[in-house]
């Protein structure tokens, strides 16, 4: 199944995210199960958030995939959302 993580950064928090930007992105290399992800801009390009795809068997897979990601673990998100999701393209 496959999960949307939409994740909004709390506010002022770039530093945050650029802190653990590269430990972030090492979790998803050895996680394996991340199809596509990408940062959420605000209103002047810089990243304010983060939209994932998630290809798991379960969804509890997910949240377990999220509570463990470095910019969880840092504080950095004002929400997170885990939404099933289906692609059509």
């Amino acid at each position: 199944m496959l999960i949307a993580l939409i994740a909004r950064d709390k506010p002022g928090a770039l530093q945050t995210r650029l802190d653990n930007r590269d430990a972030h992105l090492a979790y998803i290399k050895e996680t394996g199960i991340v199809a596509q992800a990408g940062p959420l801009l605000d209103d002047s390009g810089n990243m304010a958030g983060s939209l994932v795809i998630l290809d798991v068997e379960t969804m509890q897979q997910a949240q377990d995939w999220a509570d463990h990601d470095p910019y969880a673990k840092a504080g950095l998100f004002g929400a997170v959302e885990l939404i099933e999701w289906k692609k059509v393209i």
